[in-house]
């Protein structure tokens, strides 16, 4: 596990014990999220927007219509990109050590444009997989000429910062007698039963993703 932020923008001073910087854990992070937010400057003000989202290999990747507003700002600029889970609400005797667990990453950097024909079919194809492990090998993926409408843009893992926290209450000594419950109250991303589209109840549901808990 890295210890060293990888630049000084990602160097985590607050809290600084919760902070990981290691590819590993930043992946992992990545891999549990659906959607990220995405901050950047556009027309002389400040918009943080988010937006579908997967990983492949060491890049984030989202995707757009061709005249996006969104895709044309990230393209000409830099921005920054937050995911976070929550994991758990963590309840002390003070209100004042009330807290929360969660995973979260930012990433800093510059999208790119992937343009070239087949990197986009393997890209979106990790996509279909990652939203449901097994669908692309039952669905129509993207035509060529869904594909010439689609911008599709990645943005390195190389400048990303994650915090962690994932323990129980931490109250002040003089707090320990109050006669009140304490702990944590766990969260999690959960699945309800699937609702199928007439024609579609004969088929079989491939996998959800083994993040979301739940039926299905």
């Amino acid at each position: 596990m890295s210890h060293v932020a990888p630049s000084p923008r990602t160097e985590i001073h607050r809290k600084a014990q919760r902070a990981h910087y290691d590819l590993a854990t930043v992946r992992a992070i990545v891999d549990q999220a659906l959607v990220c937010h995405i901050a950047f400057n556009q027309g002389g003000s400040v918009h943080c927007l988010p937006t579908a989202c997967w990983r492949d290999g060491d890049f984030l990747y989202v995707h757009g219509a061709n005249n996006s507003r969104l895709v044309n700002t990230l393209l000409d600029g830099e921005c920054a990109v937050c995911i976070t889970h929550l994991d758990g609400l963590v309840l002390a005797r003070s209100a004042f050590h009330h807290s929360m667990n969660y995973r979260s990453v930012a990433i800093y950097g510059r999208f790119q444009a992937v343009d070239e024909v087949e990197a986009k079919e393997a890209a979106f194809r990790a996509f279909v997989e990652h939203v449901s492990p097994g669908r692309a090998a039952q669905v129509r993926l993207p035509s060529r000429s869904e594909l010439a409408g689609t911008r599709l843009l990645r943005l390195p893992l190389a400048e990303a910062a994650a915090k962690i926290r994932n323990w129980g209450v931490e109250d002040s000594e003089e707090d320990m007698a109050i006669p009140v419950w304490a702990g944590v109250i766990p969260l999690a991303l959960r699945a309800g039963a699937p609702v199928p589209e007439v024609g579609g109840e004969a088929y079989r549901l491939p996998a959800r993703p083994a993040f979301i808990d739940g039926v299905g």
